[in-house]
This record gives structure tokens, sequence and C-alpha cells, in this order.
């Protein structure tokens, strides 16, 4: 995994792209998108959710079926 810049260091580049920017005349770079980690997070839980809600459901049946037997 690559080394996080701390942030005076990723400031510093910026202001260094934009300086060069200014001189050379291009056009700014695209920026980078940011990653998505709260939908991942939401959806690791549904899904534990899911199975715990199954679970829970297969014990009453099992129970029910444990009553039925008596």
């Amino acid at each position: 995994m690559a080394k996080k810049k701390s942030v005076l260091a990723q400031r510093v580049n910026e202001l260094e792209d934009a300086v060069t920017r200014l001189f050379t005349g291009t056009p700014p770079a695209p920026k980078a998108k940011k990653k998505k980690r709260k939908a991942k997070k939401a959806a690791k839980a549904a899904v534990k959710k899911g199975a715990k809600k199954a679970k829970k459901a297969a014990k009453k049946a099992v129970k029910k079926a444990k009553r039925r037997a008596r």
C-alpha cells in the first residue's frame, strides 16, 4: 500500500502544480474521486442483519417443530 502523504505535503504539491499551471497555461488536472467507504459498510451491515434475522427465524421454526412433536 502506498504511504499516505501528510496534509502539508499535499498542500505543497498543490501549490507547486498551481504555480506551474500559471506559467505554462495548462488547465488544471481533474481531481481524483474520493473512495466511498460508507456504502460498503452499510451493505455489509445489511447483509449481517439479514443473516441475523434468518438465523432467528430458523431458531423459531425449530422451537415450533419441537413443541409440535410433544
